[in-house]
């Protein structure tokens, strides 16, 4: 007698797509509809995008020689020539206007690169290790909080004369416990978490834990930070230009345009420093709207 044929094997449910997936699928449109939910930061980070491209690209755009004067064609008006007018000494500009945010954004970007690599090694050495070291750390940063920047850019720069590197130095020095506070409270949490103990278990050391994994992770939130004391840095320095403490006379600079255009503002002519005004506004705005989305997206995803 022959073995009954076995029963066809039922065919396997199929299995649900995970929750995730359709939204895989829909990335791209998801994408799209944020980014109309969120026009002004799509509109900061066009406008700072544009910036950086037009310094970069300044010695070559640049319709005129930022530094050459005629006095004869001096807070002259908008025109075919000179598109944004003159200065009180007869200089372009747009060409001082362009070649001087190389100025502008080069000294804000050294004050976040040095605050930020220091404060950064601050708050992780102190987060990490703890202990007396933490206090020591947290006790010089906090002395550090005591001094106002712009008064130690101003005291730096009375002694060692005018140019970009003495404030960059000061304003980094003064930046940095911001930066440092932030990571020294990312990494006191971030020890916590269980696959820290689990890489302990494994065998590996304290500095590998930290450097390979503990970092990597905190990075974003401080970068994000990072990009939002541009703005603050940006603002500084122009500001020491303007009180003539900043870079020399010759050399374009936003902050220093607005100190020279402040007498023809008198004079009925004020164009030649509402143009940079209105620049450093425009420019401090977008990198903190940027900054802060960024945070914000840095948020969400720890969350």
């Amino acid at each position: 007698m022959t073995a009954p044929a076995p029963a066809p094997a039922p065919a396997p449910a199929s299995t649900p797509a995970p929750a995730g997936a359709a939204a895989l699928i829909r990335r791209p449109g998801l994408a799209r509809v944020r980014a109309k939910r969120a026009p002004l930061y799509v509109a900061s980070l066009v406008f700072v995008g544009l910036v950086v491209l037009l310094a970069l690209l300044a010695p070559w755009i640049a319709p005129h020689d930022p530094n050459t004067a005629d006095l004869g064609n001096a807070l002259a008006p908008p025109s075919g020539e000179h598109l944004l007018g003159t200065d009180a000494a007869g200089r372009d500009t747009l060409s001082r206007l362009l070649v001087g945010a190389r100025t502008s954004l080069l000294g804000p970007l050294g004050v976040v690169v040095l605050s930020t690599l220091l404060g950064a090694a601050v708050g992780v050495a102190a987060g990490w290790r703890g202990g007396w070291l933490d206090s020591l750390l947290s006790r010089g940063s906090e002395l550090t909080l005591a001094f106002p920047g712009l008064l130690l850019a101003i005291l730096i720069v009375a002694v060692y004369g005018e140019g970009l590197m003495a404030p960059v130095v000061a304003l980094s020095v003064a930046y940095f416990p911001y930066v440092s506070r932030l990571t020294r409270s990312l990494v006191l949490a971030e020890r916590e978490r269980p696959y820290v103990a689990a890489y302990k278990v494994q065998g590996h050391s304290g500095l590998q834990i930290c450097l390979r994994h503990v970092v990597p992770n905190i990075a974003p939130v401080v970068l994000a930070q990072s990009t939002v004391n541009f703005g603050y840095a940006l603002i500084d320095l122009a500001g020491l230009s303007f009180l003539g403490l900043g870079v020399p006379a010759l050399t374009p600079d936003w902050g220093r345009m607005v100190f020279d255009g402040k007498s023809a503002i008198q004079s009925g002519y004020p164009l030649s420093a509402v143009i940079p005004c209105a620049a450093i506004i425009l420019t401090v705005v977008a990198f903190n709207v940027v900054g802060e989305r960024w945070a914000d997206k840095v948020a969400g995803r720890k969350r």
